[in-house]
Formats: structure tokens, sequence, C-alpha cells
């Protein structure tokens, strides 16, 4: 039976503003010229991600034809096809990501590519759980983990990661397990969710929008949405004067609120600590690792324990300073601003 062809989402005006309208964009392989144009304005495509650091990243990893990698974080597959061209079809590279939605897409992109099986692996696994994957494959000689949230999660309503859109309030990096942030609000108290907002994100309005959230769902039972979230953060800080200030002081602290609650609900710092748990063991001798972050709480982690692993001789050599993106990368794209990059060598 011959495949019907579906016609494309229709949408007013002369550009479209929905992310499900945005067909040249989310299909970059068949429109670059209109994907160039959008980068070319520093903004990120929607369904794209941009990979950060990338020039820094192969410094560090010094990736040499014949090794063995992996890509804890493999997201759009950036990262990971850099790495991958390093290899001249020689060595293999893993690249474990927990979005079991991503993971397809990242897979036919790389195989597309020309990067078939003898070369790259996918595996859906949550890098927590890297030790299992190293016990299966054996040791690595080079590891990437790249700890922000890709582009094509953010920019997907439907995925609820963003107080710009509209969309249920999910915030799951794999929305088949756990629980959405909706419900996870449900199952906190004031004084949770208030130490939530000061653990994850240094909000300094932490005390106010945690009551407020609880008076939101005394009254309405729930927070469902993006925009719910967002109006109830906006009317907790109601008491701020009117004035240019106040529009940039409610965008950063919607941004720390979903930030905050991204990484409780999927436990983010817990996992960061079980993958830095297991680098001694998963590297072979000389191994180089990298690791970008975004925001201080997952920097003073992976800087702690790079440093204990030092002084405890299981590492040769660490980053004294962290390392940041160039301006021109900043402003290129907009989401490198906040990056920092740390790496280390196994002894």
């Amino acid at each position: 039976m011959e495949e019907q062809h579906k016609r494309r989402v229709r949408y007013k005006g002369t550009h479209p503003r929905k992310f499900e309208e945005k067909y040249k964009e989310l299909n970059p392989e068949k429109y670059a010229d209109t994907v160039a144009k959008v980068i070319s304005k520093g903004s990120t495509p929607a369904g794209m991600h941009i990979s950060i650091m990338v020039k820094e990243i192969l410094d560090i990893l010094k990736i040499q034809p014949g090794e063995q990698g992996v890509d804890a974080t493999l997201g759009y597959g950036g990262h990971t096809r850099k790495m991958l061209d390093e290899l001249k079809g020689r060595g293999h590279i893993y690249g474990l990501d927990v979005d079991p939605i991503e993971i397809v897409k990242t897979t036919e992109r790389l195989r597309k590519a020309g990067y078939g099986e003898d070369i790259f692996t996918p595996v859906s696994e949550n890098f927590a759980n890297v030790a299992k994957i190293a016990e299966k494959y054996g040791c690595f000689d080079f590891c990437l983990a790249d700890l922000g949230v890709s582009s094509m999660q953010i920019d997907n309503p439907e995925r609820g990661f963003s107080y710009k859109l509209d969309g249920p309030l999910d915030l799951r990096l794999n929305p088949q397990a756990g629980i959405s942030a909706a419900d996870r609000l449900l199952e906190l108290s004031q004084e949770e969710i208030e130490g939530m907002l000061v653990e994850n994100s240094d909000e300094p309005y932490a005390s106010e929008i945690a009551a407020e959230i609880v008076k939101k769902i005394r009254k309405d039972k729930r927070i469902s949405t993006t925009t719910e979230l967002r109006e109830t953060i906006e009317k907790a800080l109601e008491f701020l004067p009117d004035n240019r200030e106040k529009k940039d002081i409610l965008k950063k602290t919607c941004q720390r609120v979903f930030q905050a609650l991204r990484i409780d609900v999927n436990s983010e710092f817990e996992v960061l600590e079980s993958f830095l748990n297991s680098l001694p063991d998963i590297m072979n001798p000389g191994g180089r690792i990298a690791i970008l972050t975004f925001h201080s709480g997952e920097d003073r982690l992976v800087k702690k324990a790079f440093k204990a692993y030092k002084q405890l001789g299981l590492f040769s050599d660490i980053a004294t300073d962290v390392i940041r993106p160039g301006a021109e990368e900043c402003r290129n794209n907009g989401r490198a601003r906040s990056t920092k990059l740390r790496w280390a060598v196994k002894a």
C-alpha cells in the first residue's frame, strides 16, 4: 500500500512561531540555508543542538586512531561526530543517552553520516551507570560528559523544559521513567521546595516562590503546565518595583526555578556523583576526561572529585583553572555563555 503524503503543519503570517511549524529548522539536512541563517544570528535552530567548545574538547582528549572512548551524554551527537572523525575509521565510541526519543534520532543521523556499528554504538543508559558499559566493553582512552540539556529538549514544548513555551510541566530527560515535575511538586512541602531552589540554583527568592507554589497547589490542586509555573513565579515576585530591571529579574528567576526543578526531577546531582565515582575505574592509564558543566553546583562537584583523585594519585594531572568559551562562540551561541570545562588525566 502506497504511503500517503502527509502535509506539513500550516501557520499564520510569514514566519512559523510554534515548534511543530518550523518545518525547515526541524529538517536541517534538507534546509541547510535556513539553518545557517538562524545560527548566524546567534540563535539555535528548533530541534537542533549546537555543540559547545568543540576545539577545546578535542585539544584535551587528543584522540588517536584505534582508541576506545565514551560520550557519556550523546544528545544531538555533535561532539560524538567530531570525536569519530578523529578516529580516522579505527577505534570505537560508545554513546550513552537516557532520552529514548533523541537517541534514536541521533543514531539515525550518525548512521547516515557513515558511522556504522563497527565504530559507533549507541547505549540507552544513564551515564550514572557508565561502569556497566566499561565492564561489558572494556575501559576507555577518552571520555566526554556534556552536562547541559540539549536544545532539542528545551525547544520542544511537549517536554516542558522551558518557561517560554506552554506545555506540560514534565522536565524528565526520560519521559518514560520516574515522575513529572508537576507530580514532584505535589510530594514536596513548602520547606522542601525552598531548600530545593536554594540548593539546586542558588535562588535568592526561594522563600517567596515556595510559598506561592504551595498556595497555588492548595487552590487549584496542581501546577500542570509550564505557563502556570511561570505565572506562579511572577505572582511571587509582584512585590518587586515595576522598573526596567524587573523584566530581567523575572527572566533569570524563571530560568533558575526551572533548572532547580529539572535537577530534582532527574536526580542530576546524584547521577553526576555516581559518574564521578566511577571515573578512576573506567579509564585506561593515561586516559583523558573532559566535562562540561553549566552551573556552579555541577562545577563544584567536578572540581572536588578531580582534586581528590589527584591527591590520591589516581589522576596524574587535572585542570587548575576552569576553561570558558571564547567571546566569539558566546556571540554565535547564547547557550554557551554559562559553560565551564574541566579536564583530567588518569594516572
